[in-house]
């Protein structure tokens, strides 16, 4: 079925959808401010630091599959619900936990939830749009990741200081009341069921012979996306810090580093009538790779700005193509499986990529050394792009039911 969804009614979706997502980069990225509040609050060590970044992530990888898997069961709009609640209420169970354990377990059921949300998300846009505007509008949903980031600075640099994180996060818990929006605007499109599918089944689907590239290529993609993606941006305050650059601390530095993700999301979604996605994804994994070497080798506070916007509008961008094209190249009744999977693999690449460059760290390694991983990674990513992946809509091949 190919569905199409009047200007309205797409812009209405986008709204509803992309605040959810504004929701999940909230959370995500004040975790990253509120590590050092809770490291001196109950004395941890680096180590323990290092747990407390990855659990959710860890709790993400399962989220994703589970919640993909159940979207296509029970319907879209049902297990999107339930996940805005998981992660919602776990945020308010959070602001009562008095030690790290009990926080670690919090968060890695805060994980769960937001792992879930993302790919159920994004299937509900794409089974909702067609062609080149399915990969705008998956782009431009996923813009609403940086506006999160916005909010979670001004949280943290205006409310934070004021009335502390527990509070904070308390804040936006709110996020469940918003699942009352989602209940009332998303349309029953979005609820189709097929009680009868069974995960083994459907993994095996996507595994099979029809299916098995696309989901090889995808999961590799995915696992170098967020190896860039979390290796560099949660350590580019220790990383600077090391190399004398305090401006890493200011207001300025942190919402023009989330600023510059927007351009990068527009100009890919504008870019996706003009070129194949292939080609797009191609040119910002290229362009990672410039801000990559730039960063590294950077040697003063002007050419720091500069790589760190280059940085988060080339990465940012890329994550955003990968979200257009990972959707068409499975069938509506197994989707949210195949996202959840390729995507859950790509949690693993989210997990590795910190604790690698702390290893590094660790160790003495220059920081030009450890951003080569990085350029490595991008080049094999590039490779694959080319020479193993198939875009199916470039093709026009019909795979909806």
């Amino acid at each position: 079925m190919d569905t199409q969804t009047t200007e309205k009614g797409g812009l209405k979706l986008l709204m509803v959808i992309g605040t959810a997502w504004l929701f999940d980069a909230a959370d995500v990225a004040l975790l990253s401010f509120i590590m050092p509040l809770i490291k001196k609050e109950w004395f941890l060590n680096d180590n323990q630091i290092g747990l407390v970044s990855s659990i959710t992530t860890v709790g993400m990888m399962f989220g994703a599959i589970l919640f993909g898997y159940l979207a296509d069961k029970f319907g879209k709009k049902n297990i999107i619900i339930i996940t805005l609640l998981i992660f919602s209420v776990s945020n308010l169970v959070l602001a009562l936990t008095t030690n790290v354990e009990q926080f670690m377990l919090v968060r890695f059921i805060t994980g769960i939830g937001l792992g879930g949300e993302l790919p159920v998300a994004t299937t509900i846009i794409a089974d909702s749009f067609s062609g080149h505007r399915r990969s705008k509008m998956l782009i431009l949903v996923d813009s609403f990741w940086a506006i999160g980031w916005i909010l979670a600075s001004l949280l943290a640099f205006l409310f934070m200081p004021l009335y502390g994180w527990r509070f904070t996060v308390i804040a936006t818990s709110i996020m469940a009341l918003y699942t009352l929006v989602i209940r009332r605007h998303l349309p029953e499109q979005t609820n189709v069921k097929n009680k009868r599918l069974n995960l083994r089944i459907a993994l095996n689907e996507i595994w099979s012979k029809k299916y098995r590239r696309a989901t090889i290529c995808l999961s590799i993609l995915w696992f170098i996306i967020m190896f860039t993606y979390y290796g560099m941006f949660l350590w580019l305050p220790s990383v600077l810090i090391k190399r004398g650059f305090s401006v890493v601390h200011s207001f300025g530095y942190t919402l023009i580093m989330s600023f510059a993700q927007l351009p990068g999301y527009f100009l890919a979604a504008y870019l996706m009538g003009k070129l194949s996605r292939k080609r797009v994804l191609g040119i910002y994994l290229v362009g990672t790779i410039i801000g990559a070497f730039l960063f590294g080798t950077a040697q003063n506070v002007f050419m720091v700005v500069f790589s760190s916007c280059l940085l988060s509008f080339f990465t940012l961008g890329a994550w955003g193509i990968l979200i257009a094209l990972t959707p068409t190249q499975y069938p509506m009744n197994i989707r949210g499986v195949g996202i959840g999977f390729t995507q859950s693999i790509g949690r693993i690449g989210a997990t590795i990529g910190p604790y690698l460059i702390g290893f590094s760290l660790s160790i003495n390694l220059s920081i030009s050394t450890i951003f080569f991983y990085f350029v490595g990674s991008l080049i094999i990513g590039i490779l694959i792009l080319v020479f193993g992946m198939v875009d199916n809509d470039q093709k026009n091949i019909q795979i909806e039911n």
